[in-house]
């Protein structure tokens, strides 16, 4: 069957085959891999929690390094989904031609698409429960509402895994990776709650930023981690849905008119 290259993704349930191939080729590596995606955070959570905390009143009614600890969750999920659907993805799609060889099975291209999305998103949301377990271990997390931070966690995953496959689709090489990361990743990190309050920005600065997926991620997940119910749950998880679901649509087409030529 022919598909146009500007028509909705057309899913099938062989996308969770795909998902199934990424995740056997990771779990040979799983240890190192969740250790590299543990190993930053965790600098970023002691150096600035303990050290720049030390020497900081309490955020929001609670010390410096349990604000930090929900907002680095957060940062973690986006990190991680970020760079499976961003290297490993583009690597599987130009470099290893391994979608190529996927195709020559009954799996369309959308399908393809469909299970890295949400192998992206699987793998982030590893890291972010990860590093969940490590901050309740340290005593940060307040109440077992945390658990309702795995779903966000996923959600998350989906929406950065969505908006890095439409980069992957764009990319010329890896090099162009160093754009996304330093003129949407770095910025979105700094102002979106992940450091320090939102509320402390020059309102123009907030005013962009509600707009930011991350932003909608760390407004559900810190209150969760500290016992509370999130406050507008519903939109939240409908801006990171809406993320999730347009970018998808976009990186299906622009992958279709790079691959399907």
């Amino acid at each position: 069957m022919t598909v146009r290259a500007n028509s909705l993704p057309q899913l099938s349930l062989r996308a969770f085959a795909v998902w199934r191939r990424n995740f056997l080729v990771w779990k040979k590596l799983a240890i190192p891999s969740m250790l590299g995606n543990l190993a930053d955070p965790m600098i970023y959570l002691f150096g600035l929690g303990y050290g720049l905390g030390g020497m900081l009143p309490q955020v929001g009614g609670v010390p410096y390094i349990a604000f930090l600890a929900a907002g680095t969750v957060c940062a973690s999920t986006m990190n991680a989904a970020s760079f499976e659907a961003l290297y490993s993805a583009f690597s599987r799609m130009h470099v290893q031609r391994t979608w190529e060889a996927i195709m020559n099975a009954p799996v369309t291209l959308d399908d393809v698409l469909a299970g890295e999305l949400l192998w992206a998103a699987a793998k982030a949301t590893l890291s972010g429960a990860a590093i969940l377990v490590v901050i309740a271990a340290l005593g940060f997390i307040a109440s077992p509402l945390a658990l309702w931070a795995i779903p966000v966690i996923f959600l998350t995953g989906l929406a950065f895994a969505a908006l890095g496959l439409i980069v992957t689709a764009l990319a010329p090489s890896y090099d162009f990776f160093m754009y996304y990361f330093t003129l949407f990743i770095t910025p979105m990190v700094l102002v979106c709650g992940v450091f320090f309050p939102a509320d402390q920005l020059p309102p123009p600065v907030q005013a962009i930023a509600a707009w930011l997926p991350l932003t909608h991620a760390v407004a559900l997940v810190r209150p969760l981690l500290f016992g509370e119910v999130p406050a507008g749950i519903a939109f939240h998880i409908a801006a990171l849905l809406t993320v999730a679901m347009v970018a998808f649509g976009i990186a299906s087409v622009l992958i279709r008119r790079r691959l399907l030529k």
